[in-house]
């Protein structure tokens, strides 16, 4: 299963206030691992950057002047997610922004299947933070790295969350890599042993006959000697 961890970091909390997306950080995660793959770019937000949101990220005008719009990078941003699954956390503040960006720029919205990961944590622990630095304290991940908030940073630390939200490394129940990636198909598994059905528990009848056999051939059994 090919998922997509995202995350974006912007000029403010409202796209319809005209606040843009200035950082995407995608991973790509194949049966929730990471894969290596990533797809991360910083834009050009047209815009003055508000000091609040340049608090949050340290993102500067100055930084941001050269980069590519939005618009100039789309076409690898969608090819890159494709139809996968996506993974974000607080999902309706990120896709708000990459739609209404993809509105800018003349595309439809997205449509891909989406996993808010702070729903996650709020179902699994009711009543408890959900922010990522919480979740990341709660499951022992390391976030020192994290003094501003980064997208492709966040998407990192968003994957080992998830991982734990999604059952965590018991999921393979403790096997070793090379046996824990062993995918069953049609009988075979991925190095093409036989998958041999479970015997049934109850003995056959020619088993009960064959085991009554047995017993007339032993003399003195110590069950018989009380």
């Amino acid at each position: 299963m090919r998922e997509i961890v995202l995350d974006t970091e912007t000029t403010g909390l409202d796209p319809l206030a005209g606040h843009r997306v200035v950082e995407l950080g995608c991973i790509e995660l194949i049966n929730t691992v990471a894969t290596g793959k990533t797809f991360q770019a910083y834009f050009n937000p047209e815009m003055i950057m508000p000091t609040g949101a340049q608090d949050v990220h340290g993102l500067t005008d100055e930084f941001l002047a050269d980069k590519p719009r939005f618009a100039e990078r789309i076409d690898e941003f969608l090819a890159f997610i494709g139809d996968s699954q996506l993974v974000i956390h607080n999902a309706q503040f990120d896709i708000g922004f990459l739609n209404a960006e993809l509105e800018r720029a003349g595309r439809p919205k997205l449509t891909n299947p989406y996993i808010d990961t702070v729903s996650m944590a709020r179902r699994k622990f009711p009543g408890q933070r959900a922010s990522l630095d919480a979740l990341c304290e709660r499951f022992s991940i390391d976030n020192s790295s994290r003094t501003k908030h980064g997208a492709l940073l966040d998407s990192e630390l968003l994957a080992e969350v998830y991982l734990e939200l999604s059952g965590g490394r018991q999921r393979d129940l403790g096997l070793a890599p090379e046996m824990a990636g062993m995918v069953t198909v049609f009988g075979l598994t991925a190095d093409n042993r036989p998958v041999r059905p479970p015997r049934p528990h109850a003995p056959s009848a020619v088993e009960l006959a064959a085991h009554a056999a047995f017993l007339l051939q032993l003399s003195d059994p110590l069950w018989l000697q009380h």
